[in-house]
């Protein structure tokens, strides 16, 4: 089965799950799109003719990406005029596809669209699962890490008090100069894993009597 139908001005041949590019559209990208001006449908038995249009028909296009055609060239001259100008365009297109096709209520589309509906489904259940993610531990409360050191071991995968606990001394001072530069040096990551081994049991009485004998996270 397929239809002739006009899009943005332009007439297509169109069948069901067929990819094509016309003049952009208006309709976001993922839109579904419903063009009535059908032309032309044969439905394999019977060719059906509009006068202008065949009425009650339609045909249905989901809207995949907004996009540029390639660029046309424009070249303008005037003999012996000594007039010459070169223009450039690129055609905003939108490419679709063609999702079902109807004509007086019928449609083609049939237990295939029931399965693309319950595929949309899952993901949406990955979603719900990723705003479960437990959020990073408030590692600025370890003596000598301020908010923004604690923003770098996050991005370097450190962001639970139990992964600092188990992280090297020399693995979290090179993180810390690969950020930073030389001017991290000056930061003695020794006593954190100590510290963050406390946090991380909830020992937080026995944190705070190891921080007071600590300055800016070295031992006084």
């Amino acid at each position: 089965m397929y239809a002739i139908v006009e899009i943005a001005g332009q007439q297509f041949k169109v069948e069901k799950d067929r990819k094509i590019f016309v003049h952009r559209l208006e309709e976001k990208e993922g839109n579904n799109v419903i063009f009535d001006k059908v032309l032309l449908i044969d439905d394999g038995k019977k060719v059906t003719v509009g006068t202008p249009v065949v009425t009650g028909a339609e045909v249905k296009a989901k809207v995949l990406a907004h996009m540029k055609g390639d660029k046309v060239l424009v070249f303008k001259k005037k003999r012996r005029k000594g007039y010459q100008k070169l223009n450039g365009h690129r055609q905003y297109m939108s490419h679709i596809e063609i999702e079902d096709i109807t004509l007086g209520g019928k449609t083609t589309a049939k237990k295939e669209t029931v399965k693309k509906e319950e595929k949309k489904e899952k993901p949406a259940a990955k979603k719900t699962a990723a705003t479960k993610k437990e959020k990073p531990d408030n590692l600025a409360k370890i003596e000598g890490i301020g908010p923004k050191i604690a923003g770098i071991l996050v991005e370097a995968g450190i962001d639970s008090y139990k992964k600092l606990a188990e992280a090297k001394v020399a693995e979290i001072s090179e993180i810390l100069v690969k950020a930073g530069g030389n001017a991290y040096n000056r930061f003695d990551p020794t006593t954190w894993p100590e510290q963050a081994k406390l946090a991380a049991e909830g020992n937080w009485d026995e944190l705070k009597k190891l921080q007071d004998k600590l300055n800016g996270g070295k031992t006084e």
